[in-house]
């Protein structure tokens, strides 16, 4: 009998009820590390899961290929490439060298020496959303994945990208239409073409304004970066520019909520290594990356075979799929001693939840720093904090994370 036909990887009812299928990963790293994977109404796919296999993949991009596009795609509800969300250009699926060409927009922003001009907002957020913890009185109870996870990097991100507080409430509704749309709570469910194109639409209506701001009243933040960026000498087309916006907002925002809500999670089971971090916070960082590590809020992406190729000894054809699920490389016994065990020690932690080669994440810098000045904050004013019930899965399978984390917890005075 097979280890899996794919359904615990790919499908968000799995998910929603279980989380990650990390005893299906370990079985398949063991017995099976290139899958053929075959579920109904889902395009088939070869599940790869060890962190060497896809170090390969992720490092030859001229064998995998990312322009067909880097999430599996159902059968029964093709998107239509013509118009909205299928029809923006986004660096994430494209390869080289237009890929190469599109990340040089946005890195230079990225970097942490540019970093800095944001440090204030980081900062501010952080301290704001911990202090609003204590405005009824230092003890209380709160949903973490719903509360400081969501609205951290939403505060941050909308103000790099121009977005003004008054519509953050509307972007991180088009953000969960966009990762979640099987989750009814988040999502409502929306996942026909139909509902596809309606997002994009509301996608488009969002950042046309900011882009023609931009270009009259150009300033020094990202939005006025995408928004007035050349590649090869020539403005780049309006779908890479949209494409810009709609990745660094919603990739950026989804990524680091859910890591930063899974890393609660594991600080309050784990109360020793956020002592740690309390007692000394220049070990925020290390938390943080073990944090990230956990998490793996990119649970995989999607290649598509350029030619007649071959992966750890299994021949691979011609255009056939292959996923690499990162969640199972960042608990791969032959790179991580105990990979279960949550631990700021981990030194160095070889997590690839950024990525690995032409397609690592523009926007590593970006979360660790805001999720490093959140922690720092945590660490300062959490006297005691405890589970109030149950954590709760997002019903998803391409980024995952908790959808519910209720804390009860009692602070110290500012």
């Amino acid at each position: 009998m097979s280890i899996t036909n794919g359904y615990e990887l790919i499908h968000p009812d799995f998910y929603a009820e279980n989380g990650p299928p990390f005893a299906v990963w370990d079985r398949l790293r063991a017995e099976s590390p290139v899958h053929a994977c075959n579920v109904e109404n889902i395009e088939p796919f070869w599940a790869v899961t060890r962190q060497d296999d896809i170090k390969y993949i992720s490092r030859t991009p001229e064998l995998f290929l990312s322009e067909p596009g880097i999430t599996l795609m159902p059968t029964d509800r093709p998107i239509d490439e013509t118009e909205g969300l299928g029809a923006m250009r986004v660096v994430i699926n494209t390869d080289p060298p237009v890929h190469r060409d599109l990340r040089k927009v946005a890195s230079p922003f990225l970097t942490p020496r540019a970093l800095n001009s944001m440090q204030d907002v980081i900062e501010k957020s952080a301290k704001a959303l911990v202090d609003s913890l204590a405005a009824d009185g230092l003890e209380g109870e709160t949903d973490l994945a719903m509360g400081i996870a969501v609205h951290h990097p939403l505060r941050i991100l909308a103000k790099a990208i121009g977005v003004s507080e008054d519509k953050e409430a509307q972007i991180l509704n088009l953000s969960n239409r966009l990762f979640a749309p099987d989750d009814p709570e988040l999502g409502g469910g929306q996942t026909s073409p139909e509902d596809f194109a309606k997002l994009g639409q509301e996608f488009l209506e969002l950042f046309l304004p900011i882009i023609e701001d931009r270009r009259k009243n150009p300033t020094d933040d990202l939005a006025s970066v995408i928004a007035n960026a050349q590649i090869n000498g020539e403005p780049m087309g309006p779908m890479e520019t949209l494409g810009y916006y709609l990745i660094v907002f919603s990739a950026g925002h989804d990524t680091t909520k859910n890591s930063l809500a899974g890393g609660f999670w594991q600080l309050i089971e784990n109360p020793a290594e956020f002592a740690k971090v309390k007692q000394d916070l220049s070990r925020a960082p290390d938390a943080v990356e073990e944090m990230i590590r956990w998490a793996s809020p990119v649970n995989y992406m999607k290649r598509t075979a350029a030619q007649d190729t071959e992966v750890a000894g299994q021949k691979i054809r011609e255009g056939e799929r292959l996923v690499m699920f990162y969640g199972s490389a960042n608990r791969d016994e032959s790179v991580f001693e105990d990979p279960y065990t949550f631990t700021i020690e981990r030194s160095p932690n070889r997590h690839i939840a950024f990525g690995y080669g032409e397609h690592f994440c523009m926007g590593t810098h970006f979360a660790r720093r805001s999720m490093r000045a959140i922690v720092e904050q945590l660490a300062r004013r959490v006297e005691h904090w405890e589970l109030a019930a149950d954590p709760e899965w997002i019903r998803a399978s391409f980024v995952v994370g908790l959808k519910h984390l209720p804390v009860r917890y009692k602070l110290r005075a500012s």
